[in-house]
């Protein structure tokens, strides 16, 4: 059943076995409202513990199963024994600064020499270079690891070939057939590997490369023999739990089990850099997947967006409190910069692409837009219009792009395949997110290009935008005991999406605007039940309008329950996504749960 909200979305409840239900609270001592979450869910039967407890132990698999990962190993444990110096070549996004940072604090307990080179966004771009590379080379390093790139650096890595440098690539970006001459090329989503583990990041991928590396040296007695405690790698989940969470990557499987391990790590604050970064935003409550991917991970990003591109790594791999502190003010301050460029953009955007919005795709260009904030920007505006988005940043006669796509939309092998048939300069993504460069001449010519492949897809996708929604609950719902019991299925993200339901025939008592851009309101319903609500950066739109004025017909909302804690005291809010008027629905969850 659908409902239209006042922004013109349909609210859908989501799909449930009431067979099923009964069978999990029978089985698994599970109340009605987990029980149907999972049904919903399609978690199978046999699954329902793992995922409601997920472990490394359980999830984690033989990293050798990774194509190339043994030969890795090998060839790494060849270079520490011969004590060779090693360049860690990151990309300048969350993911690459963690698996920079993942590597570096391994080889720093190892007590090993490395160098790590971070590239500028703006003046070298993505990836591996023969000047990045020579620059690496000047610096004594022998063998050197791609980290969340390198996957299609066939020039760069051919230039270290010939210069008797080995490469090792770590990544998790869409492949060719053909491969680089890299030493080995250790990525799930190559075309000949088998894993499984397509959903990893990097940072999972790197991690995976560590426990193959940690085992090759204790079977050597490596550590024994240098008298070096060995490294105990689930230490470092906070790292590999904040690149899987900021690189969107579905929370299934062994995902899952490392964002739920690796926030117990990072509330240990084990990591200096987290730890201080933690410290300057004042999260004071128990760091969450909110925490990782819109605090934390904005401000590492922001480094690389505004000219400090090796920030990031650097604040993960910091040792020293006093200039930890430093870097992590920058990038706090470099967030600030970056939302106000992001805004700005934004506002430019809107203005220009009120005749394209029929478009199946967004694919907008313009004249030296800031290349630190189009990705940032084409997100916001996938979320907006339920579409892809592409957004170009000409300089001369060549443009740089971001691309964000929408679930069923390959975007990454879409850019592989436009740059295949030469119409880009060079390109690479996964699944949601890509980049490319392209001559200014054949951007139409990528406009017809991507469109064609737009009209193969499902027509769901190219539908209003759908609100989903997991259950109608009651007023009373609205409480801690229910919020521990829909909490069992964190932690939420791609692949796990945090649930969502609606409640009926409200009316507001008062509403109030904070921080200039949130509306807060008190909520009442028809059993007398009050609600605290807030509806984020809501001041500007409908939504925000529609709960500020004096409404005397009752209405619902939608939207997700959230844990307020402060100075010691909690209490639930419901986060409110949208509101329709004087539409009602079945299904509600009995009053007994809520």
């Amino acid at each position: 059943m659908n409902v239209p909200s006042i922004s013109g979305k349909n609210w859908i409840l989501k799909k449930y076995n009431q067979d099923d239900i009964a069978f999990i609270k029978e089985n698994f001592s599970l109340d009605e409202i987990t029980s149907k979450l999972l049904s919903i869910r399609r978690i199978k039967k046999e699954d329902i513990n793992s995922f409601l407890n997920p472990s490394i132990k359980n999830f984690l698999p033989n990293p050798n199963i990774l194509v190339d990962m043994e030969k890795s190993a090998a060839r790494a444990v060849k270079s520490i024994i011969n004590n060779e110096k090693i360049g860690i070549f990151g990309d300048y996004d969350v993911d690459g600064a963690t698996s920079t940072a993942l590597l570096g604090n391994y080889f720093s307990e190892l007590g090993l020499n490395y160098e790590i080179y971070i590239p500028d966004r703006k003046k070298e771009g993505y990836g591996p270079s023969k000047d990045s590379f020579q620059h690496l080379i000047n610096k004594g390093v022998k063998l050197i690891f791609t980290v969340d790139c390198g996957t299609l650096s066939f020039e760069a890595i051919e230039f270290a070939k010939k210069n008797k440098v080995d490469v090792i690539v770590l990544d998790h970006h869409q492949s060719e057939i053909e491969l680089p001459q890299a030493y080995s090329v250790v990525n799930p989503n190559r075309i000949d590997d088998k894993s499984n583990l397509q959903y990893l990041c990097a940072a999972g991928v790197s991690f995976m490369f560590l426990v193959s590396l940690n085992k090759h040296l204790r079977s050597k007695n490596w550590f024994k023999e240098k008298d070096l405690i060995e490294p105990n790698l689930l230490n470092y989940l906070d790292l590999v739990s904040l690149g899987t969470v900021c690189d969107v990557v579905p929370l299934i499987g062994l995902n899952r089990a490392i964002v739920k391990q690796g926030l117990k790590i990072i509330k240990s604050k084990k990591n200096l850099g987290i730890k201080t970064l933690l410290d300057i935003c004042e999260i004071e409550t128990s760091p969450s997947v909110y925490h990782l991917g819109y605090i934390l991970g904005p401000r590492i990003n922001a480094g690389g967006r505004v000219g400090k591109c090796s920030h990031g790594a650097n604040l993960l791999l910091n040792k020293d409190p006093k200039n930890t502190f430093k870097i992590a003010s920058e990038l706090d301050q470099f967030n600030k910069e970056r939302q106000l460029l992001e805004k700005d953009l934004l506002q430019k955007i809107l203005d220009q692409i009120k005749n394209y919005l029929d478009d199946p795709v967004l694919i907008i260009s313009g004249n030296n837009w800031h290349e630190g904030v189009i990705g940032i920007v084409a997100a916001r505006l996938k979320d907006k219009f339920n579409k892809p988005v592409i957004i170009i940043s000409i300089d001369g006669d060549v443009g740089k792009a971001s691309a964000r796509s929408i679930v069923g939309f390959d975007i990454g092998s879409i850019i592989i395949s436009a740059a295949q048939d030469k119409i880009l300069l060079k390109g690479g993504g996964h699944k949601m997110a890509g980049g490319f460069s392209i001559k200014v001449e054949n951007i139409e010519k990528l406009k017809n290009f991507i469109f064609r492949k737009f009209k193969n897809i499902n027509e769901d996708l190219k539908s209003k935008k759908p609100l989903m929604l997991d259950s109608v609950i009651s007023p009373s719902a609205v409480n801690m005991d229910f919020y521990k019991k829909v909490a069992l299925l964190q932690p939420y993200g791609s692949g796990n999406p945090e649930p969502r339901f609606m409640i009926e025939n409200l009316n507001t008592i008062n509403g109030k605007v904070v921080g200039d851009k949130h509306v807060k309101s008190i909520l009442i319903g028809e059993d007398g039940s009050t609600i605290k609500s807030i509806a984020f950066n809501a001041t500007d739109n409908d939504l925000g309008a529609y709960l500020l004025k004096k409404n005397k017909k009752s209405f619902n909302i939608a939207g997700k329950l959230s844990l307020n804690e402060w100075r010691g005291q909690s209490n639930v809010e419901f986060i409110i996504d949208d509101i329709s008027v004087n539409k009602t629905f079945k299904n509600t969850v009995p009053s007994s749960i809520g």
